[in-house]
């Protein structure tokens, strides 16, 4: 057996939840139209702007304000995550089997307090998990503050949709009313709210997304002692974006999991699939073989080059018993291929996650 370890996110291949998106939308009035504005935000600020000093997933950061304004707790967020946690099929399952075997690390953007719940739920190791900080508790919000940032709210839901191509490189690109309600969503984050007492949840909540996933990956590796090349990683957003591109260009496995364009961008193997069942079966087979094994049976991917592969027989069998004859996609990502996988994982994304698979 190869030595290698599993680094994978969270929200994407092992539950089906957006935490983020429905605490938003459980606290805060409309609060589905804001959080898909201020993601979007999120997404030109982190791929297009390349803000200093931002990253992809800082939209944790951008409503945590929003949230403690209208009543967020430790306790309610923590409560209203337990009642709301759901898993991609098999999740529970494939990460005790593959953790008998390999060590794993969850690296997430996630608040903890969903996280606590997950780990609760799969009875994983904290120790093992990166993820967003937060103490909401520990920030006091005066109530003018309170008054005008359900004003703001009020005003960023008022505005047209941020309407951005895939295509489109710099601000200039964007049509005169983008480039506007960026400007507007720039004055309110930056000069007003940042000037006010809530201004610290934006300057001290540090969310784990984009270089600070990466930077886990690392950390990991100082836990367990293993190389870049020993590592499998599976995203599935924007926010894993980086730690794909580190493993993939240092010779590990980079696995897009119903990704995204993003991270179809960055990864080396798609799998669209409603079941981690794959995941299984492509850590099994680097373990046994490394990425050029790995490599071969995704290029072969059938059932008897599964077996051929020498993955477990419990595996094999509980395969076969959910996909007797044709298998989920699992394929190497090329540049003819691409926007094709693209457009079949985007879509498959948004059945399996609704709204949570709209987001970037």
């Amino acid at each position: 057996m190869i030595k290698c370890q599993l680094n994978t996110d969270c929200e994407g291949p092992i539950s089906l939840n957006d935490n983020a998106l429905e605490l938003t939308c459980h606290f805060i009035p409309q609060g589905m139209k804001f959080f898909s504005q201020v993601s979007g935000y999120d997404d030109y600020l982190a791929d297009i702007a390349k803000r200093p000093g931002y990253k992809a997933g800082d939209t944790l950061r951008l409503i945590s304000p929003f949230l403690k304004a209208y009543g967020a707790t430790n306790l309610k967020i923590e409560r209203y995550s337990e009642a709301n946690l759901s898993l991609v099929p098999g999740a529970k399952e494939i990460l005790q089997f593959i953790r008998q075997r390999i060590p794993i690390f969850i690296v997430s953007t996630s608040y903890e307090p969903y996280i606590r719940v997950l780990c609760r739920l799969l009875d994983f190791p904290l120790e093992n998990v990166y993820c967003t900080k937060l103490d909401i508790d520990g920030y006091e919000i005066e109530e003018r503050e309170t008054k005008r940032l359900k004003e703001l709210v009020e005003e960023i839901v008022a505005m047209p949709p941020l309407e951005m191509s895939s295509d489109v490189q710099y601000l200039q690109d964007l049509s005169l009313e983008t480039q506007k309600i960026i400007a507007r969503l720039d004055d309110i984050f930056w000069r007003e709210m940042a000037s006010m007492k809530c201004g610290r949840l934006l300057k001290e909540i540090n969310p784990v997304g984009g270089w600070e996933k990466a930077q886990a990956v690392l950390d990991s590796l100082a836990k367990t002692g293993n190389s870049l090349s020993e590592v499998i990683y599976v995203g599935d957003s924007i926010t894993d974006v980086e730690a794909l591109d580190l493993v993939r260009r240092n010779g590990g496995l980079a696995i897009s999991f119903n990704g995204n364009r993003y991270s179809l961008k960055a990864a080396e193997i798609a799998c669209i699939s409603g079941h981690v069942i794959v995941i299984a079966i492509l850590t099994c087979a680097f373990s046994k073989g490394g990425k050029e094994k790995t490599l071969w049976l995704v290029r072969n991917w059938n059932h008897s080059a599964i077996r051929q592969s020498g993955v477990n027989d419990l595996l094999m069998d509980e395969l076969i018993s959910l996909y007797p004859s044709t298998l989920p996609r699992v394929e190497i990502i090329t540049d003819s291929n691409r926007n094709e996988i693209i457009d079949e994982s985007e879509t498959f994304r948004r059945r399996l996650r609704g709204g949570a698979g709209r987001l970037g």
